[in-house]
């Protein structure tokens, strides 16, 4: 295996990461950044008012999402066993 065909399955890898994580990720900043303007105006600091808040999003992205993800998922280990074929 050369160091571009390495190169080439650590790049699919982080594409994979980040496709899977990107929603998730971008839907807990955006419910924290609500939750963080409303106890501003509110005065309120207490940590499991944007904690809860951020799990219920985490779940339902999950949910929702998860056949998707899934399938992201499955495509990248079909492109991993194909490659380990073709190095015999």
């Amino acid at each position: 295996m050369t160091v571009s065909k390495v190169m080439e399955v650590i790049q699919a890898a982080m594409l994979v990461t980040l496709k899977i994580a990107g929603p998730i990720l971008i839907s807990s900043m955006l419910v924290g950044l609500v939750i963080s303007i409303l106890q501003a105006a509110t005065q309120i600091h207490e940590q499991t008012v944007a904690f809860v808040p951020k799990l219920f999003t985490i779940a339902a992205v999950m949910v929702l999402l998860g056949p998707w993800i899934m399938q992201v998922m499955n495509d990248f280990m079909q492109y991993i066993f194909r490659l380990m074929v073709s190095l015999n």
